[in-house]
């Protein structure tokens, strides 16, 4: 994904208009894949309504179908029950820590510059890195756009999935969202994985090439996500441990409290703090 200075100005503004979901007025949902076309026509009229052309809607919706990898995904998120060692193990803590601090010594100018910026320390961001891609090893084999639609059109988180397929057709429109990108079951994007609202919200241009690309720029990638833990009320300087100042902002990132934990753990073995 690439997105222009002036183009991400441009959504950040738009993005001030995703702030509601838009889900009071969307076509019913389904828990199941009956209906998901009929759904599709009922949306991509509501969507002229909200102002998406129809070429956009066109394009986006082109090869758009319900994904049962995601249902499969969202509906088998068992490791989020799991005791915190258990998570650990099952998700490769230790591995993540002995490669984080490689990384964090391979990267240390460009960790200097994020930290210099935005108040936030290598590790928490260098423990989201390892946990959500492995460093950028793997970033998701699902079509986005199908993702995004079918958790839209899933009763089970509707009006949330409304609103990032809203943020994904704006995306799309101005051109820094492909129709046919991949990534991870929920529509997650790039190298730690920022959903599309938060593509809009957060991304930024950490390499000052003029533009953002979250797949195939660590340091777009690393500067976004250490503006999305500032954007959630990172302090610089804050510990950030359960129970310290900056453990809420790790909050943003997950709902699950182990994984939380695990960020925390994780980041504070890489920072040796």
């Amino acid at each position: 994904m690439h997105i222009t200075k002036s183009g991400m100005a441009a959504l950040v503004a738009v993005g001030l208009l995703l702030g509601t979901p838009f889900a009071a007025n969307a076509a019913s949902c389904s828990n199941t894949s009956a209906g998901f076309d009929n759904w599709v026509r009922e949306f991509k009229q509501e969507a002229q309504g909200q102002g998406i052309s129809q070429s956009t809607l066109d394009r986006a919706f082109a090869n758009v179908h319900y994904n049962q990898p995601t249902i499969r995904a969202d509906r088998g998120q068992k490791s989020f029950k799991l005791s915190f060692d258990e998570f650990m193990k099952k998700r490769g803590g230790q591995t993540i820590i002995s490669r984080g601090k490689s990384m964090k010594q391979a990267n240390a100018a460009l960790f200097s510059r994020i930290e210099k910026r935005y108040g936030v320390p290598p590790g928490p961001i260098i423990a989201i890195w390892g946990m959500e891609t492995g460093f950028g090893s793997f970033m998701g084999d699902q079509h986005t756009l199908s993702a995004v639609s079918t958790l839209a059109f899933d009763c089970r988180r509707s009006a949330y999935f409304t609103d990032q397929l809203y943020a994904a057709l704006k995306l799309v429109g101005e051109g820094y969202l492909s129709p046919s990108a991949r990534g991870a079951a929920h529509g997650e994007i790039g190298q730690t994985q920022f959903m599309p609202k938060n593509v809009v919200l957060y991304g930024v241009d950490g390499d000052g090439d003029g533009k953002v690309d979250l797949v195939g720029s660590r340091a777009d990638a690393l500067s976004s996500t250490a503006n999305f833990l500032k954007g959630h009320g990172w302090q610089p300087g804050a510990p950030y441990q359960p129970g310290e100042p900056n453990f809420s902002a790790i909050g943003g990132w997950n709902d699950a409290r182990v994984y939380q934990e695990a960020i925390a753990y994780i980041g504070k073995q890489i920072d040796g703090k």
